[in-house]
């Protein structure tokens, strides 16, 4: 079994980077002061932010292989998994890293948001791609940490530190926005597989052995994070995955009830609704009419 070292606290981290902790909380590491690797493997207890100047083997996030290439940023959260295998070469990482503990953003508006900032909870995840520009500004945001950091702590620290990775953030989530617009044609074939994969799931006998179809379905198909997934769709067309299956499946019923031969019970579970009634709640909620309101009206 594969050994799997756990990162629990920022001087942990430090201790294998071989540098000093200025805070016990949180972080800044240049690479070129961390020794050479070949191999490792990591529980993360703590947040950590990579800036990778260049590839320096494969990389996994939990399981799953993790897209990165140099000029990348690559994010890791606490209870993640993430490692490095360079095939046996030995490398010399190039970058830098910003790790921070979760106490340090307790009670602080960062803490109250750090779940709207996707790109640290993907399981199946592309790293964030920099532009030369791109890549100033992040280097300018470490460097502005890394500053707040070196100083005396006193009652400002704290406030500084925390505002400043907030800062670091929201610049990231421009990015990947960016990110996202400029890959159109790849979100728009992933489009046109979702959009098969749920006309062939309806057209199947999944609906009646798993259920409806659920967005975690698609996204395992596609592989990908469902967040990541719904974030992709929901750029694209302005609906969520769920707004998009759930458009088909009144499509669907529309069709199945001009069928006067077929019952509601016929038509609920060939969609894959557990219960009549469940189908006629949902129906009814999405059109403004019941199932049967809408056969006799047609």
């Amino acid at each position: 079994m594969e050994k799997i070292e756990r990162i629990e606290t920022v001087r942990q981290y430090n201790e294998t980077a071989n540098v000093d902790t200025l805070h016990p909380l949180v972080s800044v590491i240049d690479f070129d002061e961390i020794p050479r690797y070949q191999y490792f493997r990591r529980y993360m207890g703590i947040y950590a932010v990579f800036l990778k100047y260049i590839k320096c083997g494969d990389m996994k996030y939990g399981c799953q292989p993790y897209d990165y290439e140099d000029g990348s940023l690559i994010f890791v959260s606490p209870g993640q998994v993430y490692g490095i295998d360079s095939k046996g070469e030995v490398f010399k990482p190039a970058g830098k890293a910003l790790v921070f503990h979760p106490d340090l953003i307790t009670n602080t508006h960062l803490g109250k948001i750090i779940g709207d900032y996707n790109f640290f909870s993907y399981e199946v995840n592309e790293a964030l791609h920099l532009s030369k520009k791109e890549r100033e500004t992040i280097n300018d945001c470490f460097n502005k940490i890394a500053f707040e950091i070196e100083q005396n702590i006193d009652k400002h620290s704290k406030t500084l530190i925390v505002s400043n990775i907030e800062l670091f953030l929201n610049y990231c989530m421009r990015f990947y926005d960016r990110q996202f617009i400029t890959r159109i044609n790849v979100n728009r074939d992933l489009l046109s597989r979702f959009e098969a994969l749920l006309n062939d799931y309806l057209d199947s006998d999944k609906p009646q052995t798993i259920g409806l179809p659920y967005v975690s379905y698609f996204a395992e198909q596609l592989n990908l994070s469902p967040n990541y997934f719904g974030d992709l769709v929901k750029k694209e067309t302005g609906s969520t995955p769920l707004d998009i299956i759930q458009l088909k499946l009144i499509e669907r019923a529309k069709v199945k009830l001009f069928d006067i031969g077929s019952t509601l019970s016929d038509i609920s579970f060939q969609l894959g609704f557990r219960y009549q009634q469940h189908f006629t709640r949902f129906f009814k909620q999405k059109t403004g009419k019941t199932p049967l309101e809408f056969r006799n009206s047609n």
